[in-house]
């Protein structure tokens, strides 16, 4: 075994000792651990057992806060392109959604004067990802941190696959398929926040992910970031039931808004989606009553995060307004 090895044994040591004996790996040690499997000096069995104990221990704020900084070395922080306003994280690995109707309320937020940035890996097995929703609106993803910055520039807007951004942490997120389950690194890529945006909004599917991903915004001093338990786990609001947000803020900490249900709402049918649709009601050719309210709400996610909305209510009347005014007249 080499020196190498033998260091990153110590990490996996850790983690694994046994009742009354393991314990979460501090600050430090996540990014000095992280870091080394980004750049591939650990032993591709002790990367599974990494992240196999990491998961089954939970997750631990000064772990993937940690764990995030090394992500971020990896990828040649600070970003040094075109403002970013706000983050978008879109990791969901939901089977059962359908369109992506968040990818709309993101790009009416670039046309009301916010520079977008998503970045994401959500090849669903079954449901439309964000690059075949941005295929048929006649967008392409960026190819790189340079050509993301130029389609902020020219549009507001960008989507950066995580394999542009950080092949290492691509294949890290593809071992799902080996061990049946997600690891830390999910949580890790939500925040990695590429662009330094002064605001981000994100979703979880578990609401126990809640408290890390604010506990890390905290840490990292990061300026805002609202998150909810969103639909498939995206930063996405379907409106049918109530729901609650929580918003980290640097300068008056953390705060909890309820999000009202809309009326009349039938459910989504994911099955009946297609790239199409979601294309036709960008164009606004047709206008599903649910669909268009999940877009619409979602928008409203977005303005809390940046702060343009300080209510649910103020939220709401100002996106249906985003909404409408998305198109040339």
């Amino acid at each position: 075994m080499t020196a190498q090895y033998d260091t990153f044994a110590k990490f996996v040591a850790i983690l694994g000792r046994g009742p009354g004996r393991s314990r979460a790996l501090s600050r430090e040690e996540a990014r000095e651990a992280f870091g080394m499997v980004l750049r591939q000096e650990a032993d591709p069995h002790q990367v599974g057992a990494f992240l196999m104990l990491l998961r089954f221990r939970g997750e631990d704020t000064a772990e993937i806060t940690g764990m995030v900084e090394a992500a971020r070395e990896s990828i040649g922080s600070p970003w040094h392109g075109s403002r970013v306003d706000l983050d978008w994280p879109s990791y969901g690995a939901g089977r059962t959604r359908g369109a992506p109707w968040f990818l709309l309320s993101a790009l009416a937020l670039a046309r009301a004067g916010a520079a977008v940035l998503m970045h994401g890996s959500n090849e669903y097995s079954a449901g439309i990802s964000v690059l075949a929703g941005l295929l048929a609106l006649g967008l392409e993803p960026a190819a790189g941190r340079d050509d993301a910055a130029a389609k902020l520039q020219s549009g507001g807007f960008a989507y950066l696959p995580l394999r542009s951004l950080s092949p290492a942490m691509a294949d890290l997120l593809r071992m799902r398929r080996l061990f049946g389950l997600r690891s830390p690194v999910n949580t890790v890529a939500r925040l990695l926040n590429p662009g330094d945006a002064a605001a981000g909004v994100d979703g979880v599917f578990h609401p126990p992910y809640l408290a890390v991903h604010l506990g890390v915004a905290e840490l990292l001093s990061r300026p805002r970031l609202f998150v909810l338990k969103g639909g498939g786990g995206e930063a996405e609001r379907v409106p049918l039931k109530s729901a609650t947000g929580w918003l980290w803020d640097k300068g008056h900490g953390q705060s909890e808004i309820a999000l009202p249900a809309w009326q009349g709402l039938a459910p989504l049918t994911p099955a009946s989606d297609t790239p199409a649709l979601l294309a036709a009601v960008w164009r606004g050719e047709v206008a599903p009553p649910t669909a268009v309210a999940t877009v619409i709400a979602t928008i409203g996610l977005g303005l809390l995060a940046l702060g343009w909305a300080t209510t649910a209510d103020a939220a709401e009347r100002d996106a249906e307004r985003i909404w409408r005014d998305r198109l040339p007249a």
